[in-house]
């Protein structure tokens, strides 16, 4: 209790807040979303409750970035990068992963209320499909009550097996889904044929072409997120999840000439090569999952880190918000030019 009130002294004193103007003036901080989706949306029962944000929840880390940073586009941290043009004090830059309808339903509204610019990283050949990836699909089914963890483990095979036992609990859940990650595509399609049945909830969850122009129309601006969102050091063709899914997702645009200028690593995955391999395809930004503030002096670098945004970084016990939570979590990030 005492450290929890400390916390709060410090943020509402203004202490912290001074801290942050200080330290980080010369700093891109990049935050990373996944959904949001407002509680009453049948979708909310069922999706992965540790990448989804409540509507109220993301209008008030939004009012939190306008009241400690100044927000910047994608094409004002491109201009950094090719002419070395100084961005604003304490720059932060708001992205979204994967490519989820709920992005067009919710996150644009509430970006435009707030007047605040964004960046979309999309897997090319989700765009237009109804359900997700096998990793959302498989924890709504368990959420739904439709597949339980006994069942996944069974259907494992059997050099897969856990070494201990497992329970109900969505720690287990998520453990027997990194096995199934660690499967090439075939086995792990033959794995979960027998379970697709009960995977399919009905709804739509991933974006269409159309929305995506509505989000490009309201500030977001498109980046890529791979082809298939395999995670880049499993990719048996390291190519396609390239410059590829660039190709992917312009034809489906209808902009066969158009260049996404910047991507993210699925899953965080990558190394040196695999990152140098996306610079050379083309792609001026290349975002990771390294949790650090990126310099600005002398323009930022190619290769920059993201803060990843989860709903206990920001709601606590109680439900409630804690803007002393996530000024703590991000104020003190280690600032690291990684390439």
């Amino acid at each position: 209790m005492l450290k929890d009130v400390s916390r709060k002294l410090l943020y509402t004193s203004g202490l912290l807040g001074l801290y942050h103007r200080l330290r980080n003036a010369d700093s891109l901080t990049v935050v990373m979303f996944h959904r949001t989706l407002s509680p009453d949306d049948p979708r909310w029962a069922s999706c992965d409750p540790d990448y989804t944000l409540s509507t109220e929840r993301l209008e008030q880390s939004l009012a939190f970035f306008r009241r400690h940073y100044n927000v910047v586009s994608l094409e004002q941290v491109l201009a950094s990068r090719r002419t070395g043009a100084a961005l604003p004090p304490r720059a932060l830059l708001i992205t979204f992963d994967d490519g989820w309808a709920d992005n067009a339903d919710y996150a644009l509204p509430a970006l435009r209320r707030a007047g605040l610019p964004a960046l979309l990283f999309v897997v090319a050949d989700a765009v237009g499909t109804r359900q997700p990836f096998f990793q959302e699909r498989l924890i709504a089914a368990w959420r739904r009550g439709a597949l339980s963890v006994d069942e996944l483990v069974a259907a494992l095979p059997e050099d897969q097996l856990p070494a201990t036992g497992v329970d109900e609990s969505i720690a287990s859940l998520r453990k027997v889904i990194a096995r199934l990650e660690a499967l090439d595509a075939d086995t792990r399609a033959r794995v979960l044929e027998p379970l697709m049945a009960r995977l399919d909830d009905g709804h739509r969850h991933m974006v269409t072409v159309e929305e995506l122009q509505r989000l490009q129309d309201g500030g977001v601006a498109l980046g890529l997120h791979g082809k298939t969102h395999t995670p880049m050091r499993l990719a048996e063709d390291l190519d396609a999840e390239l410059g590829g899914a660039r190709e992917a997702l312009a034809k489906q645009l209808g902009q066969p000439r158009a260049r996404a200028e910047s991507m993210s690593f699925p899953h965080g995955s990558f190394d040196a090569a695999i990152a140098q391999r996306a610079r050379e395809a083309g792609y001026e930004l290349v975002f990771t999952s390294v949790p650090v503030l990126n310099p600005t002096g002398h323009g930022v670098g190619w290769l920059l880190g993201r803060t990843g945004f989860e709903t206990d970084t920001v709601v606590d016990g109680n439900g409630r918000f804690r803007e002393d939570w996530l000024a703590l979590y991000l104020f003190r990030r280690q600032a690291r030019r990684l390439a």
